[in-house]
C-alpha cells in the first residue's frame, strides 16, 4: 500500500507552505461532536513575506485533500505582528476524524508529538 503524497502541510497563502510548526491545542464538546482546534505560530514566515494583508484563511493539506479555515488573526507586539492564531472548528463527529488524520500526519511530518490531559 503506498501513499501518493506523505507531505501534511499548513499555507496562508495559495502554494506556499509555513514552514513554522505551531502550538495546537484542542477542545471539544461534552458529548465529543464539536470542537475546536487552536493553533499559535509564533513568528511565522507569513508574516515577513506577505505585506498587504492578503492572508484570509489557512489550509491544512494533505493526501486527502484540503481543510479550511478564515478564522485567522495576527497578533501584535509593540505594533509589529509577532504571532498568526488561527482556529479550526468541526461540527461532526467526521469532521473530527478527518481533522485528527490531518494532525496525525502533521505531526509525523514535522517531528511533534501529541498528549492528552
Amino acid at each position: 500500500m503506498s501513499e501518493t503524497n506523505k507531505n501534511a502541510t499548513i499555507s496562508f497563502v495559495d502554494g506556499i507552505c509555513e514552514p513554522c510548526v505551531p502550538e495546537i491545542r484542542l477542545t471539544r464538546s461534552s458529548n465529543g461532536s464539536t470542537g475546536q482546534a487552536f493553533f499559535t505560530f509564533e513568528e511565522p514566515e507569513a508574516l515577513s513575506s506577505v505585506k498587504d494583508g492578503s492572508i484570509k484563511g489557512m489550509t491544512m493539506t494533505d493526501e486527502e485533500g484540503e481543510l479550511k479555515t478564515r478564522e485567522v488573526k495576527a497578533r501584535f507586539l509593540n505594533g509589529v505582528p509577532s504571532a498568526i492564531e488561527a482556529t479550526f472548528v468541526w461540527k461532526s463527529e467526521s469532521d473530527f476524524q478527518r481533522f485528527m488524520r490531518f494532525a496525525k500526519r502533521y505531526a509525523k511530518c514535522n517531528g511533534m508529538g501529541y498528549t492528552e490531559k
